[in-house]
């Protein structure tokens, strides 16, 4: 009996430690720490190991092209009516428009309540180029982003990697197959066997996760140091204040008396996706795996594939709420008082210009360069003295900006398919609640390589 019980014991804790350190969860923990501490006890070693990091980045940004024209495709196609899918989209652009603004609308308050802004002291000649670099590498017009959303031809919409292209050209060929009528149905069955096809690759990318999370945090920390933020901790501090102010008060509000659902259980749902959108500070690096996951919670799929992608370009909460605070912030810095009409007029212009801020680190440095341009009224020398100082800490806020960009776009997924009744009530709620309550347990996982899912 005795040794019965011993090999009991002994057969079971192994059992345990494995299915522990086989959650990704749990692994990208560990490679975060490992990357904090080869960082910071090994700068010169750990700025090397970049590379992992954009390597990790660079094989996820490869499928997405794939990931999102078989879901438009599929999705709209088994809508069967092009009607549906643009009242989708309407129904998303709305909602998208009134939540970024009640986003920059919360970073201009903050403002008032601290206001942020340092003496620009010591900012050396090599950040004031880094700036400029960046105002004239990237700076785009209102009317070139609408002009870059067509591309050149039908292939480049994916070797160029732009969301929008891709989306335009989905939407394009799922319009064919559905004028087509039973002539179509072939073609759609293609493309949904691809998909599956697709995500099987991105089952094997994503055990990479680990690896390239390890080398972004090793390099950031290398590169900036435990203790880099300096007088500028509490720009860093009010701007992820404000992020979790937002995400608790506006998105829980939401979720509670629109959705009715726990917002704190959609996090635990998706914890693994924010793990490593922080890690990477890229949400682009989770787009398949959360198009994948919010469907199989019991969003139509249809609906998912039309607002997660949208959602990457249109609804960038975190970065709204940071465009609007790191305005204000490079204002004081050059020591200029906005009135209530230049303030107007800084969201009015980011409400068209953040539109086309990425979901990529550097991103909304350059949005915020372009905003600032159009007021005209800080001078140029401090106005770079501003957004020099802000460069420095970009790629730490950067998480900031990501991860509260997710966690919207998870509950715009949500409130849409609510709208459109296109959600299985009873399996969201029941599948939240296991995710609650259980941290290991992951049913969207299981599902990621499955051959039908529903909706």
């Amino acid at each position: 009996m005795s040794a019965m019980h011993h090999t009991d014991t002994t057969n079971s804790g192994p059992k345990k430690r494995k299915s522990l350190l086989g959650d990704l969860f749990v692994q990208v923990l560990i490679a975060v720490a490992a990357g904090v501490l080869v960082g910071h006890f090994f700068p010169q070693y750990g700025d090397t190991l970049k590379v992992l990091g954009d390597a990790f980045i660079s094989l996820i940004k490869m499928m997405i092209g794939p990931i999102i024209f078989c879901t438009i495709v599929s999705g709209v196609a088994g809508i069967g009516c092009m009607k549906q899918a643009g009242r989708v989209g309407i129904k998303a652009l709305v909602y998208f428009e009134v939540v970024t603004t009640i986003a920059m609308l919360l970073g201009i308050a903050a403002t008032y309540l601290y206001h942020p802004g340092v003496t620009a002291n010591n900012i050396d000649a090599s950040a004031m180029e880094a700036v400029r670099g960046k105002m004239a590498e990237h700076m785009m017009t209102t009317t070139e982003f609408l002009l870059n959303i067509i591309p050149h031809t039908f292939v480049s919409a994916f070797t160029e990697g732009q969301i929008l292209q891709v989306l335009l050209v989905a939407l394009l060929f799922s319009g064919g197959t559905i004028v087509m009528g039973d002539a179509g149905k072939p073609v759609v069955r293609a493309v949904e066997s691809f998909s599956r096809v697709v995500f099987h690759i991105i089952t094997f990318i994503i055990a990479l996760a680990p690896i390239g999370v390890f080398g972004a945090i090793a390099s950031s920390v290398s590169k900036f140091g435990l203790a880099s933020l300096g007088d500028l901790g509490s720009l860093m501090l009010l701007f992820f204040g404000a992020c979790i102010l937002f995400v608790i008060v506006v998105l829980g509000s939401i979720m509670r008396f629109y959705c009715r659902l726990s917002l704190w259980q959609l996090i635990r749902y998706i914890r693994e996706e924010l793990v490593i959108s922080f890690g990477t500070a890229s949400s682009e690096s989770v787009l398949p795996r959360m198009i994948e996951k919010m469907t199989n919670l019991g969003c139509a799929r249809s609906v998912v594939g039309m607002v997660l992608p949208t959602g990457y370009s249109f609804n960038l909460d975190g970065t709204s709420l940071y465009l609007t605070l790191a305005a204000m912030f490079v204002a004081n810095t050059a020591q200029v008082d906005l009135t209530l009409g230049q303030q107007a007029t800084v969201l009015g212009v980011l409400l068209i210009t953040s539109k086309g801020a990425a979901a990529v680190y550097g991103a909304a440095f350059v949005v915020l360069t372009a905003t600032l341009n159009t007021l005209q009224v800080i001078p140029e020398d401090q106005m770079a003295m501003g957004l020099a100082l802000l460069f420095a800490i970009d790629r730490i806020m950067a998480p900031g900006r990501v991860l509260t960009n997710l966690i919207g776009n998870a509950v715009a997924t949500l409130v849409v398919s609510k709208w459109e009744n296109e959600m299985d009530y009873d399996q969201v709620r029941g599948r939240l609640a296991v995710a609650g309550k259980n941290a290991a347990a992951d049913p969207a996982l299981a599902a990621m390589s499955a051959t039908n899912v529903k909706r």
